[in-house]
């Protein structure tokens, strides 16, 4: 190899890894997956442990696991019209400060009574006709619809609809003489 070149190559290396610590790589970047909202990393994860907090994992799946906030965002993305859009992003990127603010923490140091505690209290909101209160209205909003397209997107999941309420496209035929066990699935069609 020519010694030229492998030092042309060292300083090229050498200089590069000079500035990667002057290098941000710590950006919260929007993700490109959902094209009419503008949510970061940190929002989504925000949105999962809300979901996560309605519909906690125990002897089932909880929201998180089952990927529910991707739900959220698919169907806010694809079904809502543009002002509803607005307002639920609003609403995700006022949730934190709402929280810091009511509970006097961030929202993922707060044990799970006081996350519910604080949930249940912005979808209560009755927000006033002031600017203020148009901050408190896209978080009722958001943590409205949060709340049920977590619920919609769990029940829709395939792991509920295979696994806990088995789900026929087309009912079986009608014995009226069957008994109904306590170890029995509910069907949920008939």
């Amino acid at each position: 190899m020519n010694r030229r070149i492998a030092l042309r190559h060292l300083a090229l290396i050498s200089g590069g890894l000079a500035l990667i610590p002057s290098c941000d790589f710590s950006s919260d970047d929007i993700l490109a997956a959902y094209e009419n909202l503008k949510v970061t990393a940190s929002q989504k994860q925000l949105l999962g442990d809300i979901s996560n907090t309605i519909i906690p994992a125990g002897e089932l799946k909880g929201a998180l696991e089952l990927e529910v906030p991707d739900f959220i965002l698919v169907m806010v993305n694809d079904c809502m019209t543009a002002d509803n859009q607005v307002l639920f992003s609003t609403g995700l990127a006022a949730f934190s400060e709402y929280a810091k603010n009511t509970a006097g923490k961030k929202f993922d140091a707060l044990s799970t009574k006081e996350k519910e505690d604080l949930i249940q209290t912005g979808i209560d909101f009755k927000p006033a006709e002031t600017p203020e209160g148009e901050k408190d209205r896209a978080i009722s909003y958001f943590l409205n619809t949060t709340k049920r397209l977590t619920m919609q997107g769990y029940m829709a999941s395939e792991y509920i609809q295979t696994e806990i309420i088995p789900y026929s496209l087309i009912p079986g035929p009608y014995n009226g003489a069957a008994l109904i066990s306590e170890t029995q699935k509910p069907r949920i069609n008939g």
